[in-house]
């Protein structure tokens, strides 16, 4: 049970980082800053070859779920709007 409250709160606070960065934090409520957080620790997982489903919070985790987000969050400007800010 830990565990999954641990992961809703780095995803919230990864997500909401990212959307400060991407500038979509007026757009996004807290659901999907957690959303983008998860889904970016993924993705950053997949782009940097790192495991982010292990137990360990460290730099290097909050950095690769961050790239993740950052990335998640281009592609979705680019999409809705048609370029990336």
């Amino acid at each position: 049970m830990f565990s999954l409250i641990a992961w809703l709160i780095f995803g919230a606070l990864i997500g909401w980082v990212a959307s400060k960065i991407m500038n979509t934090d007026a757009q996004q409520g807290t659901v999907l800053n957690i959303v983008v957080g998860i889904i970016g620790a993924f993705i950053g997982g997949f782009l940097i070859n790192r495991d982010v489903t292990a137990n360990v919070f460290n730099v290097w985790s909050v950095l690769t779920a961050l790239i993740g987000a950052v990335v998640l969050l281009g592609i979705v400007n680019l999409f809705q709007r048609g370029r990336v800010r």
